[in-house]
């Protein structure tokens, strides 16, 4: 891609540390900076568009994320979530190998039981790739990998994982297409913009905005 000719100097962009980065609208933010939890990644630049504000997401948006599992939501950067959108994890599985599936255990008040261990049914971490958007009221299930640049469909059911610059649509989600050729999949995931200093993504705008690689 190349870089944006010399001119008047350009400003960076807005800064990774802010919440609010579009004056006067309180229900966008950055997530990075919001969220500190010990088992959540979130990288620069992901933002959150909720009316009742983006502070809230963990709380609406990671749902059974229970300390004892272990398991982690990471989230990479320019990432864009809408509204509803929620991420599902490895809480929320129940074990089926026994005759129930209801978790008595976890009442205790005499049905507990320490041999239990609801890990051995998690699915692993819950991984979102770069530059991807995730639609209005779409739903991540536990373990789930997105790659970079994919696009998640408003209401999807995300069960399986995306590869990169997928588009995954319905309940369940499926592939319906992907946002450009292979070829040009392969090179844009060897070039990875998003991993760039911001300095230099500023420099290459007008080539990131387009939809030619060329």
């Amino acid at each position: 891609m190349p870089a944006r000719k010399s001119g008047p100097a350009q400003k960076p962009g807005p800064k990774p540390t802010t919440i609010h980065p579009l004056s006067g609208v309180a229900q966008v933010g950055f997530l990075k900076p919001i969220v500190d939890h010990p088992r959540i990644e979130i990288g620069e630049y992901t933002y959150y568009d909720d009316p009742a504000g983006p502070e809230h997401f963990v709380d609406r948006c990671v749902r059974y994320h229970f300390e004892h599992i272990g398991d982690r939501l990471i989230i990479g950067r320019f990432c864009a979530i809408a509204a509803g959108a929620e991420f599902l994890m490895n809480g929320a599985n129940h074990l089926m190998d026994r005759l129930s599936t209801y978790p008595f255990e976890i009442f205790g008040q005499g049905w507990e039981d320490e041999t239990v261990d609801y890990a051995k049914a998690s699915r692993g971490d819950t991984v979102v790739g770069n530059d991807v958007w995730i639609g209005t009221g779409a739903t991540i299930m536990p373990g789930v990998k997105i790659g970079d640049g994919a696009v998640i469909g408003a209401k999807a059911v995300v069960a399986k994982d995306v590869p990169a610059f997928g588009v995954a649509a319905g309940n369940p989600a499926q592939i319906r297409k992907y946002r450009f050729p292979a070829e040009t999949i392969e090179r844009l995931c060897a070039i990875a913009w998003w991993d760039w200093p911001v300095e230099k993504i500023t420099a290459n705008l007008p080539a990131i905005r387009k939809g030619d690689i060329a």
